[in-house]
């Protein structure tokens, strides 16, 4: 498993872990670094101070009035130097004739010439040890102008050392109590923070299983507000869903139970029969129950799919599925001698949407249609497109309905008041749910000429 995996699936505790501690440790030690970077510049100014202290009280016992070059070395002032810098202390005073040379000769020089007049440090290493040395070199007064003397004092470095090194230790010392601490707090002001979120977790644990009221957000931190408010809306959505499978259950339940009631006292009439003819009518009537039995199933099962069935918007031709349900349809329609025709544009429709879900819609306002016009009537289904969106429609010549029962039909199991014996109040319902599915909607209205009902299924463009 790879470290982003890994990071995924920790719990905060062990990402502040990962991510944290070592962000910190690398925090710490650049600082560390810095502190030592400056105790030793520090301790290198101040040292220096004493380094140059020596060398200027060396230079200030350099004479030339009695025409030579005659130096009074102030030992006093290079014991006590060689007691503060905790070492080896050397000097060197010397002529650049060569004539005079006190001290110790080989002390290293610097790299390049020294500037007259301009004291100069740097490090080196003499007799294996390390050494910082302050060199300065100044013209002699007498009559040779090109004569000077170079004056050179070496300390240690041990002192230098030993004082970088405490200093370093202490901030060491502080840093990780400073690194300790800050682990401890955040760690304390973490547990503090996803207090509300084990507090959540402790209510939805403790609720039962069918209890989809929402999660109370009042309390809970901004950051976490918005994750309890998508939870809120997928429980309203879950609701409404388990909603509709209980009221599909109950509905379902109902339609079957009363073709299975009629199926039952049909059979036992037409066993109580003795005349035959009876018997083939009652036969014939329990025939005609299960097609209603049949037909009901179909549009229960519609219905469900209708309602949660994934709505896959795919292109299709509007004019094929019209020639494909009129096709589905003509039988019934010639059955009862009614002129059944189809209305699209030459050029065709290519709509976007679900065809499959678009296609029972409409089979079942056509069938609708069909069964309620009477004979020799007019059942017309049409199809057109603009710029916002696509509709098919469904005209018949039928008795209609009144204005007050055209927005209530639609509803599961709403029939009106024109229904046949054999109708369940689906086939709209079906529609209706479908063109929602579709962010549309079913109208019905009355036709323009003439009795009749027009019904339009409409649904927007993506």
């Amino acid at each position: 498993m790879g470290l982003t995996a890994r990071l995924r699936r920790a719990s905060l505790w062990r990402l502040l872990a990962m991510l944290l501690l070592p962000l910190l440790a690398l925090v710490t030690g650049v600082e560390l670094w810095m502190t030592r970077h400056d105790a030793l510049e520090a301790a290198n100014a101040a040292y220096d101070r004493s380094l140059l202290g020596a060398l200027k009280s060396i230079d200030a016992n350099i004479s030339t009035a009695s025409g030579g070059l005659s130096a009074e070395l102030p030992y006093s002032m290079l014991e006590f130097f060689e007691l503060t810098a905790s070492g080896n202390v050397y000097f060197r005073v010397a002529s650049s004739d060569g004539l005079v040379e006190l001290g110790n000769a080989d002390l290293p020089l610097p790299a390049g010439e020294l500037e007259p007049g301009v004291p100069r440090f740097y490090d080196a290493t003499y007799f294996g040890e390390s050494v910082r040395l302050a060199a300065y070199r100044r013209a002699l007064d007498r009559a040779e102008p090109a004569s000077t003397v170079l004056v050179q004092v070496a300390e240690s470095t041990r002192s230098r050392q030993d004082f970088t090194d405490r200093f370093v230790r202490r901030a060491v010392q502080r840093d990780a109590l400073v690194l300790a601490l800050m682990v401890l707090g955040t760690a304390a002001l973490l547990a503090v923070a996803l207090r509300p979120l084990a507090r959540l977790a402790r209510e939805v644990q403790a609720r039962s299983s069918d209890d989809m009221t929402p999660l109370a957000s009042s309390d809970l931190p901004a950051d976490i507000r918005p994750l309890v408010d998508a939870v809120n809306q997928q429980m309203a959505r879950t609701q409404d869903l388990v909603a509709q499978q209980r009221q599909f259950l109950d509905d379902a339940s109902h339609q079957l139970r009363t073709h299975l009631t009629t199926l039952q006292m049909q059979i036992d009439y037409a066993r109580r029969e003795g005349d035959s003819t009876q018997v083939q009518h009652t036969l014939a009537a329990i025939g005609g129950e299960i097609a209603r039995a049949t037909r009901s199933t179909q549009q229960l099962l519609a219905l469900g799919r209708s309602d949660t069935a994934a709505v896959e918007l795919t292109p299709f031709d509007l004019a094929a599925l019209l020639r494909t349900v009129a096709l589905e349809l003509l039988p019934q329609a010639r059955a009862k001698q009614i002129d059944f025709g189809i209305h699209t544009p030459a050029a065709g429709i290519e709509a976007v949407g679900d065809s499959g879900l678009l296609r029972e819609a409409l089979t079942n306002l056509a069938a609708n249609a069909i069964a309620y016009t009477p004979a020799q009537g007019t059942v017309t289904v049409s199809a057109a497109g603009d710029s916002l969106g696509w509709s098919i429609s469904v005209e018949d010549n039928g008795p209609g309905l009144p204005a007050e029962e055209r927005d209530a039909l639609g509803q599961r199991y709403r029939r009106g008041s024109q229904a046949t014996a054999g109708g369940s109040g689906l086939g709209l319902a079906i529609a209706r749910s479908i063109a929602e599915r579709h962010r549309g909607s079913l109208r019905l209205q009355a036709r323009a000429e003439g009795p009749g009902l027009l019904a339009i299924l409409w649904w927007p463009r993506a």
